[in-house]
């Protein structure tokens, strides 16, 4: 017993140790982290296209490659269309201009090339390359037609008539983008590539091909290095946020769940030391959708912790010892956790491997702390209540008792909930299609996505970002009417840009005359330009597949875990229904649609997934502990009960984190904090009163099928 407790007081001074340092690395890297356009400012600069006029087709092409390029700096670089020949360059974490300038406005190299690596055409051989759907045999067969130049085409046609049944390596600023095989020679100037999977290969094939051969000549006409949008006074009242509800959740723990929930105060502090000192080493751009990332691997952390203390309850419970308790709780809670967090992580990936700009700095930071999070959660949180244990903490009154509680019938009101679910869920494209028809867009789409108007002042003196946070925004927001405005100061000089949605040629007067009036600036040096949405159609793309994709990867690992396709679909369609849900929200309510509405539908998406998880866990497993004695709806309404705690004690975990983030937060940190809220209470709702009823009704009418088919041929053979 002497050696035991020995023991104890050693690892737990070890463990204590190993938090305080991880605590000071964290702390003293935390200065060290890179930091979005949003959060720290960056390089802005523009280009204008040189000579003939470029057609919106080339510029867009251009801006597309350009969005490649500046992602080998940072995931959270945008590139948008200024005006009808311009494109800016804004890349977060870079002071030095000029030391990407020269890159940065080179056109694209491409070059089509034998196997060999000789030299067959250049970009400047491709007139044209377009994407297309040709029909073979009744199925549809996409391909990519070039057309050549009159001088490509003789190259071509030479080196065609030599190469037939070998292929051509089409390169891409040294990177290997299609290997078509030439079934012939090509002497008429135009060919098609095939072999494309699905349209968007092919149009992805075409645009690298035609962004490689522009003839559009970029010069840099002005680069700045700009403040950020958000200012420090955001920053600051973040991280004042994050303390706070931090510390709100550690007492909460401990309070519900006695010596386990100090365990795990302790061992979420190790967490967060870990993760800001790992975003630091690896150099990951951190921005507000970044800091979604953050928050919900958080609430994923406390929540594997709930998952083990309540099982260690339960234990507690049915009679077993503490010692025993432990051991079992958290044998009992790893299938929940590991599957939980698995599919959340498949999700980030997904999203990191197809998403772009902000979408991957949001699938980092979630994966990173995911990982973070299951590690923390099943090895330190145990390695703490061993040592508490044998320091001499064995009585169950310090780790609590689970009494058995009776089920609620939560099937009862599937079809009230099913129904108001439906009644939300309609009101998303009823308001879309009212505000379509009143002459409004769909959704409240912010500059982000739909572009706006870019408008450079120059005060009279020099102003903080706190300043014009505090004093020229609420002026702009009071003429626009828009809570999405953004503001960057020009280091080294009085010039503030400012971003808002489109605004028409009264609102510009009206803008400039109360920036006069208010600040004594000289309207003659004020100007404005158009800009394009900095979230691009490609980005858009990039987004809408990688939720997709991740969503069908979900899918397929619920069903290969469960061995019941019926769990996977049931929770595909709680998930499905929080988006929509959280959509008709920002439809009804008007809330702006921006970079930050991604990063949100993406949280409530794994939050979703993995909050149904857990209790389609506790549904397997009675299941086969009571499926031949008790009915089906019994075992189903007793995994709901038996998880309910649960699920309410983690949504408020990670609702606390996100309440404070918004009530101490600036404007814009509101705009996402107030729709993830309103997405963690959405998906705690369908874990709890959807999923389970979903999968309910399906393996009911399956079973009433199968007894009908044993009916029908019972009937047959008599």
């Amino acid at each position: 017993m002497k050696s035991n407790k020995r023991k104890g007081v050693i690892g737990l001074i070890l463990i204590l140790a190993v938090v305080a340092l991880c605590g000071y690395f964290g702390y003293a890297s935390a200065d060290k982290i890179k930091l979005g356009l949003d959060l720290d400012g960056g390089v802005s600069i523009t280009y204008q296209a040189v000579g003939e006029k470029p057609t919106a087709e080339q510029m867009a092409d251009t801006r597309y490659k350009l969005q490649k390029r500046v992602e080998a700096y940072s995931n959270e670089s945008e590139v948008y269309l200024e005006g009808d020949d311009r494109i800016n360059i804004d890349i977060p974490g870079v002071s030095d201009a000029n030391a990407i300038l020269e890159e940065l406005g080179k056109p694209g190299s491409l070059v089509f090339s034998d196997m060999q690596g000789n030299t067959i055409l250049t970009g400047n051989d491709v007139a044209s390359a377009e994407a297309g759907a040709v029909n073979q045999n009744g199925m549809n067969e996409y391909v990519v037609a070039l057309t050549f130049t009159p001088e490509g085409t003789e190259k071509f046609a030479e080196a065609t008539s030599k190469m037939v049944g070998q292929q051509i390596a089409i390169i891409y600023d040294g990177e290997l983008v299609s290997a078509p095989t030439v079934q012939e020679a090509i002497t008429g100037g135009e060919c098609t590539i095939d072999g494309m999977a699905d349209y968007e290969e092919a149009t992805n094939l075409a645009s690298t091909i035609r962004i490689g051969s522009l003839s559009v000549e970029l010069q840099e006409i002005r680069s700045n290095v700009v403040g950020a949008r958000l200012g420090q006074q955001a920053i600051d009242t973040s991280l004042k946020a994050g303390a706070i509800g931090f510390g709100i959740v550690a007492v909460f723990m401990i309070a519900a769940y006695l010596l386990p929930g100090l365990a795990a105060a302790i061992a979420l502090t190790l967490y967060v030391g870990l993760i800001v000192f790992l975003l630091a080493a690896f150099e990951i751009t951190l921005t507000l959708p970044g800091i979604a990332g953050i928050i919900l691997s958080v609430g994923m952390a406390v929540d594997a912790n709930v998952i083990i203390f309540t099982r260690i309850k339960e234990e507690i419970g049915v009679g077993k010892t503490v010692d025993s308790a432990i051991k079992t709780g958290f044998a009992k809670a790893l299938s929940a956790i590991i599957d939980g967090n698995v599919t959340t992580l498949i999700a980030a990936a997904v999203l990191y491997w197809r998403g772009s700009g902000t979408v991957k700095g949001f699938a980092t930071t979630l994966a990173l702390g995911i990982i973070l999070s299951m590690f923390t959660a099943l090895f330190i949180t145990k390695f703490i209540m061993r040592c508490f244990y044998n320091i001499g903490f064995q009585d169950a009154k310090f780790y609590g008792i689970k009494k058995e509680r009776k089920p609620v019938n939560f099937l009862g009101k599937r079809y009230l909930c099913v129904i108001l679910s439906l009644i939300v869920i309609a009101s998303g494209p009823v308001m879309m299609a009212v505000n379509a028809s009143s002459g409004k867009s769909a959704l409240n789409y912010s500059m982000e996505f739909s572009g706006g108007t870019s408008t450079n002042v120059t005060f009279n003196e020099d102003m903080s970002l706190d300043e014009i946070s505090a004093q020229v925004v609420p002026v702009v927001e009071k003429i626009t009417g828009d809570a999405g405005v953004q503001t960057q100061k020009v280091e080294g000089t009085t010039e503030v840009i400012i971003r808002t949605r489109t605004l028409s040629v009264e609102e510009r007067q009206a803008l400039d005359a109360a920036l006069a009036e208010n600040f004594g600036v000289d309207q003659e040096k004020i100007t404005a330009e158009s800009i394009s949405g900095a979230i691009s159609d490609e980005m858009k793309q990039d987004a809408l597949m990688a939720v997709v994709i991740a969503t069908i990867a979900m899918l397929i690992y619920i069903w290969f875990r469960f061995k019941n396709i019926r769990f996977a679909a049931s929770a595909v369609m709680a998930l499905v229904h929080d988006v929509l849900v959280v959509l008709a929200f920002y439809s009804v309510l008007r809330w702006s649609v921006g970079s930050t509405f991604i990063a949100c539908m993406l949280t409530i998406v794994g939050y979703s997934i993995n909050a149904t998880i857990v209790i389609f866990d506790r549904l397997r497993e009675n299941l086969k502990l009571d499926g031949a004695r008790k009915s089906l709806e019994d075992i189903v309404n007793e995994s709901v009960t038996e998880t309910f705690t649960r699920s309410v004690n983690t949504s408020l975990t990670t609702l606390v984190m996100v309440v404070v983030l918004y009530i101490m937060g600036v404007s814009s940190v509101r705009e996402f904090a107030l729709p993830l809220i309103v997405g963690i209470v959405c998906g705690t709702y369908s874990s709890v009163c959807l999923a389970s009823s979903l999968w309910y009704m399906m393996t009911s009418r399956k079973k009433k099928l199968e007894a009908a088919e044993r009916a029908e041929k019972k009937a047959g053979k008599k």
